[in-house]
Parts: C-alpha cells; structure tokens; sequence
C-alpha cells in the first residue's frame, strides 16, 4: 500500500475545478439501431461525447454519457424523442495509465469521505465521478484528487 501523502499523478488540465463535465443518463429502447440514432443526434447538434457506459437495466438499455454542455445534450436528446435524464455536474480527472493508480485515487476519496454515486473510466484515462454536489462532497473529492 502507498503512503497517501504521496501525490498521485493527477492531470487537473483537463478538467480544472472550475470547469464542469456532465454526465447524462439516457434510456434507450433494447433494439437494434437505438445507440446509432442517439450518436447521430448527438453529432448533428454538435455535442462531443468523451465518455460513455452502457448496460441493460431491466430490459432497457442505460447510457451514460460525459459531455461539456449537459443542456445542450439534453435538449437535442429530448428533441429527438429520447428519454434523457439526470443530467448532473460531474468531476473528470486524468489519471495516469499504470497498475494501482485508481487504488491510489480510490483511497484519497475514501479518506475524505467521500461516497461517489457513480463511477466510470472515459477516453484517455479519464475517471468520471459522480458526486452529491448538494453535500461537502463535492468539495472534499475536488479537494482529494
């Protein structure tokens, strides 16, 4: 184990504290063409996905998606007749590609005390956080990583 006052490879460049990432979850019909149609719509409004998790939930197909403008996804979504929603500020941190640094990331968040509501590694590297910013929180994991 690593001695947490070791700093960890943390790029806040991409994401600094003052900037906001959102991640949008969508619902998707459990049919051919569903995840196609979404990125398309997405593409033609402009909005780069730079993140994106998916899983059946109940029959339904769950999307998570990272963008920088979570209105403007979320008005073109729903435009096109997909159900979008939780649309929430979310913090995105760099980490480097190496055994034992979402360890090292995970226990500073522990340590803190702080509970994430979600989780999911984007392009390059990129650890999405989900986070009550409602709470301190969002403080304390802006603050840990």
């Amino acid at each position: 184990m690593r001695d947490n006052t070791t700093p960890i490879n943390v790029n806040v460049d991409y994401a600094p504290v003052n900037r906001m990432a959102y991640d949008i979850t969508i619902i998707l019909d459990n049919q051919p063409g569903q995840l196609a149609t979404m990125g398309e719509v997405l593409g033609e409004a402009g909005i780069n996905i730079e993140g994106m998790c998916g899983f059946l939930v109940e029959g339904k197909g769950e999307i998570h998606i990272l963008v920088r403008n979570g209105s403007a996804a979320r008005k073109a979504l729903e435009k096109a007749g997909f159900d979008a929603r939780n649309v929430r500020p979310v913090l995105v941190r760099d980490l480097e590609n190496k055994p034992g640094t979402l360890g090292d990331a995970a226990r500073r968040l522990a340590d803190a005390g702080v509970n994430l509501t979600l989780l999911y590694l984007a392009a390059d590297n990129h650890l999405v956080l989900g986070v009550d910013p409602g709470t301190d929180n969002w403080d304390k994991a802006k603050e840990a990583i």
